[in-house]
């Protein structure tokens, strides 16, 4: 099946989330046999008028890769070059990130009349608190009509929590879907950790890894820290990752400075070396900060943790839906109030006093992540929506949760 897959202002390759799962899924399906040609950029940001005549195209890792640079805000201003791509290519289906400005790969679907099928992993319609919904209500709420246009178009949508989609628009087309971790990348890591942890004496390492915004948690993991550091105990802690909460993140670590490593952003081909040096990880999500997670639910798929898992680490993250469902206390980690620091560190301490316990649970969360939250697993869930959409004789429609 030939699928054309849009990723608007998604650098592939590159370090953001965005960048691992728009890779993840076109390599997947390519792995699956399928020819895929991903539209996505090669970096952030503009890069004059290029993009306006034609993507820079060329394979990369079995799948065909488009790179159009346009700033995300200015997605649409490339729908005629899709438009030509998808006309010359002829896919089966089309496949669009959502994104508020984007939308070019559901318009060339809608021209060549073939079915389309909306990624959602966000929020569509933002809650009144955030700015953009009360600028675009006092327009007319253009950006709205779009977006729900956008959920119409599409034949199937798939998202990991049904509640980012507008409560107008049919659930009968709406599948969740996790997101995943690539297994096969961590298993080498999982192997060495197995092999190590029971000579395994002297400090141990508790790793972040993920932006550095209020509402990943990364300044409550260095509070918690803090504590556990006031307590005595020999411990290093990892940050991996950027953002606009690293100088506040940095300026508390400052006092014991040398107890902390903050690599910055890495290469996707860096994470799994990172991880293998850890023994625990920590996703402290919060979503006070966020309004969007405040009126949907937590509706992000925590690619982190399935990392975490995969490299075989036992997980601390707070007991929240979904994330409750994917590691369970005492089982793959350690569960904890949300936003609350001091149980932050009380549950990362359980995890450091029995090493033990730890080394089984760090065993059972790569079981769990091989067994239910895989890439391939994601990717052959997708097969089968995007058969279900084609008339493919062997199709058997696609699965409703």
């Amino acid at each position: 099946m030939k699928i054309l897959y849009v990723a608007a202002g998604i650098p592939v390759p590159g370090t953001l989330g965005g960048s691992t799962h728009a890779y993840a899924v076109a390599h997947g399906l390519a792995q699956l046999g399928h020819e895929v040609h991903l539209v996505a950029a090669s970096h952030e940001g503009w890069s004059g008028l290029a993009p306006l005549a034609r993507p820079l195209s060329s394979r990369h890792d079995g799948f065909h890769l488009h790179h159009q640079d346009l700033p995300k805000a200015l997605s649409l201003l490339g729908a005629p070059v899709v438009l030509r791509l998808a006309q010359a290519i002829r896919p089966a289906v089309v496949m669009e990130r959502y994104y508020n400005f984007a939308g070019a790969g559901l318009l060339a679907a809608r021209r060549l009349g073939v079915p389309a099928l909306l990624e959602v992993n966000a929020l569509i319609v933002d809650p009144p608190a955030v700015r953009k919904r009360r600028l675009d209500d006092a327009l007319g709420s253009p950006l709205r009509r779009w977006a729900e246009w956008q959920c119409r178009t599409a034949g199937a949508i798939v998202t990991p929590l049904h509640t980012t989609v507008p409560p107008a628009i049919p659930r009968a087309k709406i599948v969740e879907l996790p997101w995943g971790a690539e297994v096969e990348r961590f298993a080498a890591v999982a192997a060495a950790r197995e092999a190590r942890l029971p000579n395994v004496s002297g400090p141990q390492t508790v790793v972040f890894m993920g932006s550095f915004r209020a509402w990943h948690g990364v300044t409550a993991f260095v509070r918690a820290a803090l504590l556990l550091l006031g307590q005595g105990r020999d411990l290093r802690f990892t940050l991996i990752g950027d953002g606009p909460e690293r100088h506040a993140a940095e300026t508390l670590a400052a006092p014991h400075a040398g107890r902390f490593t903050f690599t910055g952003a890495v290469p996707y081909a860096a994470i799994p070396a990172l991880l293998a040096e850890a023994d625990i990880g920590v996703a402290p999500f919060t979503t006070a900060p966020h309004p969007a997670l405040r009126a949907a639910g937590f509706f992000w798929s925590p690619l982190k943790v399935y990392e975490y898992m995969a490299a075989g680490l036992p997980v601390v993250t707070p007991a929240i839906p979904p994330l409750h469902t994917v590691v369970r206390d005492g089982c793959e980690g350690a569960l904890y109030p949300e936003g609350d620091v001091p149980a932050l560190a009380a549950a990362v301490a359980r995890l450091l006093d029995d090493r033990a316990a730890a080394r089984v649970m760090g065993r059972a969360a790569r079981a769990r992540v091989v067994a239910h939250y895989s890439w391939l697993q994601h990717c052959e869930a997708l097969e089968r929506i995007l058969r279900g959409m084609t008339c493919d004789p062997d199709a058997q429609g696609f699965p409703l949760r």
